[in-house]
């Protein structure tokens, strides 16, 4: 099944141009079972990875587009009178979805971006006392302007650690934007695009991941990145020992695309940026965040 997740990963390249990494992680993320978000300036192609990735994996995809004036309700739904059936019935929001695009998620409101980062942690919803779960696999990929831009509610540490990994997607290179240029437009090519998945494979492929062995040396070397951001005069913030659950599970799932049931240190450190730069970076950014986060992957020895 793994050859099937690099098709993927060459067919959304002829789509978003020059991301062949990016792609990668934000599938890697899928497959571990976590949520993904992205920091960086408009028109970088966020929208368009999500809906070329959305139609590969054959998942049912929403976009949501956050602003001030969004509530909770907008997001996850809510109860309406049926007056013929005289009763109130749970109309389910765009969050009951299998891959949610977040859009700006940082302008909206603390209460509407609460409400979707509890739902992504716990899996489901409670409206009027009522729990309803959300669909399976569940998977989150929310955009935020950079946080020193007006109108932006930065998230807190807290919230922002509810996110497995974060990514920038950067401007296309030179070259790549005179392809553009003297072509169409790559989203026109989303309508020639055709799942290459089933939700059931999706849904396997996730548990064929938690089932990727983490060795006595790979899990000390995860522990030595922990303790190392704890000492005194590292910049970055502690990380807790959740993070270091985060690591692994990102670079379970990038092994198993590699074809092994089985972890290299090789494989933390290539999921180690995207998994800890918006925890080491919290309220300074993910742009900072990154940079310590490759100072610390420097600076600790890698095991034999």
């Amino acid at each position: 099944m793994n050859q099937k997740f690099h098709e993927l990963i060459a067919q959304a390249s002829k789509v978003v141009l020059d991301k062949n990494v990016e792609i990668r992680l934000a599938i890697t993320c899928l497959l571990a079972g976590g949520h993904l978000l992205i920091e960086d300036l408009p028109g970088v192609g966020k929208t368009t990875l999500v809906q070329v990735l959305g139609k590969l994996t054959g998942l049912k995809t929403r976009r949501v587009q956050f602003t001030i004036d969004l509530l909770p309700a907008d997001v996850i739904g809510g109860q309406i009178y049926h007056p013929q059936e005289h009763k109130f019935v749970f109309h389910q929001g765009p969050l009951f979805s299998q891959m949610v695009m977040a859009d700006e998620l940082n302008r909206a409101s603390p209460r509407t971006q609460s409400a979707l980062l509890q739902a992504m942690e716990e899996g489901e919803v409670s409206v009027e006392g009522v729990t309803w779960p959300l669909p399976h696999p569940f998977y989150v990929i929310a955009t935020q302007n950079p946080h020193q831009q007006t109108g932006t509610f930065p998230l807190p540490e807290s919230q922002l650690d509810r996110f497995l990994m974060s990514l920038e997607l950067h401007p296309a290179s030179k070259e790549t934007e005179v392809r553009i240029l003297q072509g169409d437009d790559p989203r026109h090519l989303l309508q020639k695009i055709h799942p290459l998945f089933s939700e059931t494979e999706i849904a396997e492929a996730l548990i064929e991941v938690t089932k990727v062995q983490v060795s006595a040396n790979v899990a000390q070397y995860i522990a030595d990145l922990l303790e190392r951001s704890r000492r005194p005069g590292f910049e970055g913030a502690p990380l807790s020992t959740r993070a270091g659950m985060a690591l692994a599970k990102a670079a379970k799932a990038w092994a198993f695309m590699d074809g092994r049931n089985y972890l290299r240190p090789e494989d933390v450190q290539q999921v180690l940026i995207p998994v800890l730069g918006h925890r080491l970076g919290g309220n300074h950014g993910i742009k900072r965040g990154r940079e310590w986060a490759g100072a610390l992957q420097q600076s600790t020895p890698v095991p034999v």
